[in-house]
């Protein structure tokens, strides 16, 4: 008869490893603090890293920012491009922040209209207020500077001015990915034009470390300028999108996404569309609207309309609200930034008159009433 120490571990692995073959611990490793550029949600405690826009921050179903592993896609109608205005900001965010950017289908001269810094960075809280806001960012400010030998801490977003130019420093890590090539002969034309971008997009992946904080940004999605007719078939775009979510979920500690697409020729009713919404975590349309002269009292008048059609929710419990939730939405572009507030109409001329002591104000005659 053998006796055994009933506290003795049989068959003991390394930290965190299974007990079980072929099961994964449920353990997830203990990381130090968020890398520069990021912080833990208020929703769930996943990784968030700024859009570079802190009004778009704060409408991403309260994670403050835009979630690790996550996408997000902009349509917008007409031939404007202030969804490009948003790509722009969200990379200028990742070069301040030392963040991996690649960019697909354009080159250097697209990363020369960057909006330069202004002023002194500032934090967002994302729609947190009270007690709750404060404590937060206290916590936010002491992992920052557990996690860097600095003694200023990393700020989670910047002050933009699109006036100015961004000074790409040399230690930047700038990827480029050339758009498919428009014609193509008949044997390669069934092939689809978006595997050379995928497999340049996983070599790009791999060359950096997974502690490296890493952003795709893919401008003007199946624009004619840019990419070929093919492009715009379903059995082309499909598994491009699922490949695009494939690699979100596998880098899903330090890659996120950001996609524009132009709705002037494939509208939000097509199948197209609705495909690309489901296969991306975040959608947001920009509807321009006609520039109004005469509004009076408004020295910043919106130039469009904000349409969240899906937000990013993850989590067992689901995400939070955005800040601006059950409220019409609109944007306004500035020279120094581009801003997402509650929308409301200008008053009535008639209205006016009547504040003004009615002077304005024209009675109707029998010749008006008549039809």
């Amino acid at each position: 008869m053998s006796f055994r120490k009933k506290n003795l571990v049989i068959n003991r692995g390394p930290p965190g490893a299974s007990s079980v073959p072929g099961i994964p611990s449920a353990i997830p490793p203990v990381l130090k603090g968020p890398p520069p550029g990021a912080r833990p949600s208020p929703v769930n405690g996943q990784y968030t890293t700024s859009t570079g826009t802190p009004s778009l921050d704060s409408l991403l179903a309260g994670h403050a920012g835009l979630p690790l592993g996550c996408s997000l896609l902009i349509e917008e109608p007409g031939t404007t491009d202030f969804g490009g205005a948003l790509l722009r900001y969200y990379a200028a965010e990742g070069i301040v922040q030392g963040h991996a950017i690649t960019i697909v289908g354009f080159g250097e001269n697209w990363v020369r209209d960057l909006p330069a810094v202004v002023g002194d960075a500032e934090r967002t809280d994302g729609g947190l207020g009270g007690m709750k806001a404060q404590s937060f960012t206290r916590q936010d400010s002491k992992e920052a500077r557990n996690s860097d030998t600095s003694t200023t801490p990393h700020a989670f977003c910047h002050s933009f001015d699109l006036t100015k130019r961004l000074t790409i420093p040399p230690t930047a890590k700038i990827s480029f990915i050339p758009p498919p090539p428009q014609s193509l002969s008949p044997p390669a034309a069934e092939a689809s034009p978006f595997a050379p971008i995928l497999t340049s997009l996983t070599n790009i992946i791999n060359q950096h470390p997974p502690t490296l904080l890493h952003r795709i940004i893919i401008p003007s999605l199946l624009s004619p300028l840019v990419y070929p007719p093919s492009a715009s078939s379903l059995r082309h775009l499909l598994p491009f999108l699922h490949s695009l979510r494939a690699l979100l979920r596998r880098h899903s500690s330090n890659l996120t996404l950001m996609i524009s697409l132009p709705l002037e020729l494939y509208p939000r009713d097509t199948s197209l569309v609705r495909w690309a919404e489901i296969l991306s975590d975040g959608a947001l349309e920009l509807t321009p609207l006609p520039q109004l002269q005469d509004v009076k009292g408004q020295d910043q008048a919106p130039q469009g309309l904000v349409k969240m059609w899906k937000l990013p929710v993850l989590g067992e419990k689901g995400g939070g609200v955005g800040g601006q939730s059950g409220e019409d939405l609109a944007f306004t572009v500035t020279r120094k930034r581009f801003e997402i507030k509650a929308y409301s109409l200008p008053p009535m001329a008639e209205e006016e008159g009547e504040h003004n002591g009615g002077t304005e104000r024209v009675k109707a005659t029998k010749v008006d009433i008549e039809f």
